[in-house]
């Protein structure tokens, strides 16, 4: 549901559009705060509709007019993707930008193996991504414009013994989203894949031992210029793209010793 379509466009202003799925909180919300500062009208997607409408509302009243429209949705619902992403193209007028945010990540034991938290991981981490990110991808192809980003982790670069489902999620969405850049590049259309390490939200509960910790507002402030810069691959913040090519470079039978 929407608060309100966009306002009518001003010709002398830029009318960028945008949609975040995953905005309630985290880095969703500090992208839809900070898109929406940059100029961007943003619809906002996520399952919790009090945090969604609280985040909108604030945005709203700080800019003096709506640039932040608020789309209740659990990414799990596959089938109401394709008539959600027109309804929203519609009331935005266009569609520059999509950012996939969403991501979940159940604590699991060292000895557990739950195929039903494996399950949930794929259906929101890699499944949401691929369904929303598809309608975008079709629809930036006909334009031969637009930009998909995608927030995948440096948990993603290898696979790590503490969480072999989410670990596997992440290195699948990066996959998918390095596929869709290869297919779109032609068209003039630009696929970020954005890989952060630490960031202080909730999924940092799960971790064992963090250091250099960001907050979500900086992480948006990163991946917005990633964003401006149309880059394609970004670790944020870009020291962890030092570790990432070490990590990649042990040898297998090396890395499983290790207590990574």
């Amino acid at each position: 549901m929407t608060a309100s379509k966009v306002p009518a466009s001003r010709p002398l202003e830029p009318q960028r559009k945008a949609i975040v799925i995953g905005a309630s909180s985290g880095i969703g919300a500090a992208l839809v705060r900070r898109l929406a500062a940059q100029g961007y009208t943003v619809a906002a997607l996520a399952r919790r509709e009090r945090e969604l409408n609280r985040l909108c509302g604030e945005v709203n009243q700080a800019a003096g007019q709506t640039r932040a429209l608020p789309f209740v949705h659990d990414v799990r619902q596959y089938e109401e993707v394709p008539h959600l992403f027109q309804t929203i193209t519609r009331d935005l007028d266009g569609l520059d930008l999509i950012v996939y945010v969403a991501g979940i990540q159940p604590p699991v034991a060292l000895n557990e193996y739950n195929f039903a938290k494996d399950a949930d991981m794929m259906a929101v981490n890699v499944l949401g991504a691929m369904a929303w990110l598809n309608q975008a991808a079709a629809r930036f192809e006909r334009a031969q414009a637009g930009q998909i980003v995608g927030i995948s982790s440096i948990a993603g670069d290898r696979g790590r013994r503490a969480f072999p489902g989410y670990h596997t999620s992440k290195g699948a969405l990066s996959i998918y989203l390095e596929s869709l850049r290869n297919r779109l590049d032609r068209y003039d259309v630009t696929v970020t894949t954005v890989k952060p390490g630490f960031v202080d939200t909730p999924l940092l509960a799960n971790a064992e031992k963090t250091f250099w910790v960001i907050s979500p507002e900086a992480a948006a402030r990163q991946i917005t210029e990633a964003v401006r810069r149309r880059k394609q691959t970004v670790y944020v913040p870009g020291r962890w793209g030092l570790v990432s090519l070490v990590i990649r470079h042990i040898p297998s039978v090396i890395f499983r010793r290790m207590s990574l």
